[in-house]
């Protein structure tokens, strides 16, 4: 009898250069004004996903009784953290060219289609935004994106489609 046939395993990807994911955070934290507006920041950046941080504030307040954080930042921040992914996939995809003209192959990405899940209300001092790019074609990206509070436990779920070309 003949052993079952695996499929070969991908190569791995390359770790994306320091002084890419250092545009890329201020690309993200800085010129992207919206992103300052909900407080995010980028914790980690990696071939395939992202992990990003907010804090609450009172200007994320969405119930004022419970000081529960609105569901649009959470929607917004999982949205956010979705295309960073997606940003981090393009980079390591295109590893051939220089840091710069990869950063410019971002111009034209945007949602095509977001989903989100509220699975318990946000409170908290800060939550944990992460974000897996689960294919990345030549003309649109999906990913899964999650929102947790300060304990670790799940607040939000997210999928996301985004245009890349």
């Amino acid at each position: 009898m003949n052993p079952p046939k695996t499929l070969p395993k991908p190569p791995p990807a390359r770790a994306l250069e320091p002084e890419f994911i250092a545009a890329l955070k201020e690309i993200f934290e800085e010129k992207i004004v919206f992103n300052q507006v909900l407080g995010l920041k980028v914790l980690s950046l990696h071939a395939d996903g992202a992990i990003g941080r907010i804090d609450m504030r009172p200007e994320l307040v969405g119930h004022y009784a419970y000081n529960r954080v609105h569901g649009g930042a959470i929607s917004a921040g999982l949205d956010a953290m979705g295309g960073l992914a997606v940003m981090a996939a393009v980079g390591a995809k295109h590893m051939d060219e220089p840091p710069e003209q990869r950063l410019h192959r971002f111009t034209r990405l945007g949602t095509i289609d977001l989903r989100v899940d509220y699975l318990r209300p946000g409170i908290g001092e800060h939550f944990e935004l992460h974000a897996k790019v689960l294919r990345l074609g030549s003309r649109v990206a999906s990913t899964r994106m999650e929102f947790f509070g300060p304990d670790g436990t799940l607040m939000a779920t997210g999928a996301g489609a985004y245009i890349v070309s």
